[in-house]
């Protein structure tokens, strides 16, 4: 039963091994969340894990299905990806993005954490005097430990206070010092779903060609922001890129969620025509391949998986010219988590809790995937122990690199109005026991809510 106690949250704590819960990683938190499960024996709400609440797209399935029956799984997959897929991934760019990115520099990964930990890796190599990453936070942890991971330098700031135009500033006064290689972010972020407005990305894009720094954009929630329709192909508008402002830049682009396939692990990188054509002095000694995309797929990518099953790359392939020739919105197959993230905040702001990050420029963030969370008088990391003790998981904005205190939550496992009510009725329990001046409970129908 919730609340445990806390000497049950602190055995449980032992019992899987977590030295800080504010910066667990996401799969320890999940850990720690079972573990409490079986002590209150009673389910969990879980809100930590970002796994697709959606069923996979059939049009992916199916094209796996037909690809493994032609008798494709005694084959090894060309490394710099089957030209189905490569041509597909231009197309969709082009027909979403309104970037033009040849077939030759799309290439699939086992997914977009293989992408991003390869790319680092190289991106680190190509100048001895560039040597560092910059990740603007608050971010998906693993990216900064997949650096930490392979000894790369970085640095980091809280985006919080450096919104719009005062974005440049900072931006400027740490690419000055030339040492960056790259700039790493989310697009709509994870956890804080803001969405960098144009005049942030164009000052990104015009920094990153002044002090040569290479712009790594993950777009794994491409389409998301439903503030702005992006589902119709090759007709504006287009989705938001740091591509349009810039010819230094590489894209990562899963098909996780937009198409709910995280299961089969499949993603692409791909790169602008000139970085990926780039000669570095360093690419031709090391991997004995001057320029930069080459050195990428045959050098770094071969080593480290030998490529991406076959069969995954012709499903995304089928699901990407689904979309470019109109047989599949994808952005309508996700618009269920704006609606669910537009029943859910009301839960916690009727109980006292606030938005962290809660605007892009003038506008409200949308309402999509994550969004973060904050409680009077209770620092990241009680907040989220006194969540967890009352049966609602999360994890700590710490481990994103934010300087905020609360929480990131994720909608996507909230999938039913029954989980619904029980989320409900656990903040409503947490407000009661942690009371704040002046916060009114409401009442909120269940029939409100769409799960």
């Amino acid at each position: 039963m919730y609340p445990i106690t806390d000497s049950m949250f602190r055995q449980a704590v032992e019992n899987v091994g977590i030295i800080d819960i504010e910066t667990a990683t996401i799969r320890q938190i999940c850990s720690l969340a079972a573990e409490v499960e079986s002590m209150a024996d009673e389910k969990m709400v879980h809100l930590e894990i970002g796994n697709p609440g959606l069923p996979a797209e059939t049009i992916g399935v199916e094209a796996e299905i037909a690809a493994l029956s032609s008798g494709i799984a005694n084959k090894y997959p060309p490394i710099q990806g089957i030209p189905e897929l490569k041509k597909a991934g231009s197309a969709f760019l082009k027909a979403f993005l309104d970037v033009d990115i040849p077939a030759r520099c799309v290439i699939p990964t086992v997914g977009s954490m293989q992408g991003c930990f390869t790319i680092q890796l190289l991106l680190s190599q190509r100048l001895k005097e560039k040597d560092t990453i910059l990740f603007i936070n608050p971010g998906f942890p693993a990216n900064r430990n997949q650096a930490k991971l392979l000894g790369i330098k970085d640095e980091a700031f809280d985006i919080y206070r450096y919104r719009g135009a005062k974005l440049e500033e900072k931006l400027e006064s740490i690419l000055s010092k030339g040492n960056i290689t790259a700039l790493l972010y989310s697009n709509p972020n994870n956890p804080a779903w803001t969405n960098l407005t144009e005049e942030e990305l164009e000052i990104i894009g015009r920094l990153a060609t002044k002090y040569d720094c290479i712009v790594l954009e993950d777009l794994a929630y491409f389409g998301m922001d439903f503030r702005k329709d992006v589902s119709h192909p090759g007709v504006p508008p287009f989705g938001s890129t740091v591509a349009k402002y810039t010819d230094n830049y590489i894209l990562l682009l899963s098909g996780s969620k937009i198409f709910s396939y995280a299961g089969q692990r499949i993603a692409l990188v791909c790169m602008s025509q000139a970085v990926y054509d780039r000669k570095y002095e360093f690419c031709e000694k090391f991997y004995e391949m001057p320029r930069f995309g080459d050195s990428y797929v045959y050098g770094v990518l071969y080593c480290s998986s030998s490529g991406t099953a076959h069969s995954a790359q012709f499903g995304l392939a089928a699901m990407l010219n689904a979309a470019v020739e109109g047989r599949l919105d994808f952005v309508d197959h996700c618009r269920d988590y704006g609606r669910r993230a537009a029943a859910i905040k009301p839960l916690f702001e009727q109980n006292g809790f606030h938005i962290v990050y809660d605007m892009d420029g003038d506008q409200p963030i949308a309402d999509g995937f994550f969004f973060t969370i904050g409680y009077p008088g209770l620092g990241g990391e009680e907040l989220q122990q006194e969540l967890i003790r009352y049966g609602v998981s999360s994890i700590g904005l710490k481990s994103t690199g934010s300087e905020q205190p609360g929480i990131r939550a994720c909608v996507s496992m909230i999938s039913d109005e029954d989980t619904f009510r029980l989320l409900g009725q656990r903040l409503h329990s947490f407000q009661q026991d942690h009371p704040v001046a002046d916060v009114r409970v409401k009442e909120m129908p269940v029939e409100e809510a769409v799960c």
